[in-house]
């Protein structure tokens, strides 16, 4: 499926979209990730964003940088958006090192990997969603969805 957003707020109610039919679709035996793949600015933060808005979380959501990691809880629900950003690892270990593995094996998360591309060989097949995210145009953002 390919998605145009013509703007960041856009991008936004695409993903509080998906966030309500992941609410619907739960539980999973293992967490669900998103692997959000894409060049600088083409949407991705603006999507976790959104994504977040829609699960109910109403902490300010900022691109994880610097921290690598940021955890959210969902209010009244015993779920967790986990937003990672990959872009500076090098390695599984460095993965690792954020307790990827338990991220993973946790039903309760929700996993957002920004720069998924860099670690897409250990990510599981089964229950990760990918989401390409391209520029087309000044503003707008083409999602395309796997």
């Amino acid at each position: 499926m390919e998605i145009v957003a013509k703007n960041p707020k856009e991008t936004q109610r695409v993903a509080e979209a998906l966030a309500q039919e992941i609410l619907v679709g739960r539980p999973q035996k293992r967490a669900l990730v998103l692997a959000l793949s894409g060049e600088l600015g083409s949407g991705k933060t603006s999507f976790v964003q959104g994504l977040a808005k829609g699960l109910g979380i109403r902490a300010k959501v900022k691109s994880p940088s610097f921290l690598l990691l940021k955890q959210y809880g969902v209010p009244g629900r015993e779920i967790f958006l986990t937003h990672l950003d990959c872009y500076r690892l090098n390695s599984f270990e460095d993965l690792e090192s954020l307790g990827f593995s338990d991220l993973l094996a946790d039903p309760k998360n929700i996993v957002a990997l920004e720069w998924a591309e860099k670690v897409k060989k250990y990510l599981p097949k089964n229950n990760t969603l990918f989401l390409k995210f391209e520029h087309a145009g000044e503003k707008s953002r083409k999602i395309k969805i796997q």
